[in-house]
């Protein structure tokens, strides 16, 4: 039974109306903001530590998808001068706009009770775009040899 001509007009404008929804970009759910500079001697609130760690609203955080090279204790001299541009990146990326922190596996919080979250603005990694940079390795479950690569 054909389906009357007068009926179809309706049906077309609600898909269109549904089509143009969906065309919509998504607004991102980037909602976190602070200002972050180098981690001092003061007590830690809001402050980058080194390339995967921060201080954030006074929860230490380790980004949970990279491996970033030592500032604190380098095996080499090549080590600490990644690490320290790391570091600077770190700060850069944290303080270029709102960015959200997401939970990865069933981990919440590592080993010595540093919240471990990825680090994402518009739903890409952060810690990727260090990887990327060559300030940091992707996580594989322990450190790497930075100094090997030197």
């Amino acid at each position: 039974m054909p389906i009357p001509a007068l009926r179809l007009v309706p049906l077309s404008f609600a898909l269109l109306a549904l089509f143009a929804a969906c065309a919509v970009p998504a607004r991102s759910r980037d909602t976190e903001t602070a200002s972050f500079a180098s981690c001092g001697a003061a007590r830690r609130v809001t402050c980058v530590v080194d390339g995967d760690t921060f201080w954030y609203r006074g929860t230490k955080i380790r980004i949970a998808d990279i491996n970033a090279p030592e500032v604190g204790h380098p095996s080499c001299p090549y080590e600490a001068e990644l690490g320290a541009a790391a570091t600077q990146r770190l700060i850069q990326l944290l303080n270029d706009g709102p960015f959200s922190l997401a939970v990865e596996g069933a981990r919440t919080t590592d080993r010595y009770g540093r919240a471990l979250r990825v680090v994402l603005r518009d739903g890409q990694s952060l810690g990727g775009r260090l990887e990327r940079e060559g300030l940091a390795e992707r996580w594989k479950g322990r450190r790497g040899n930075w100094c090997a690569a030197a």
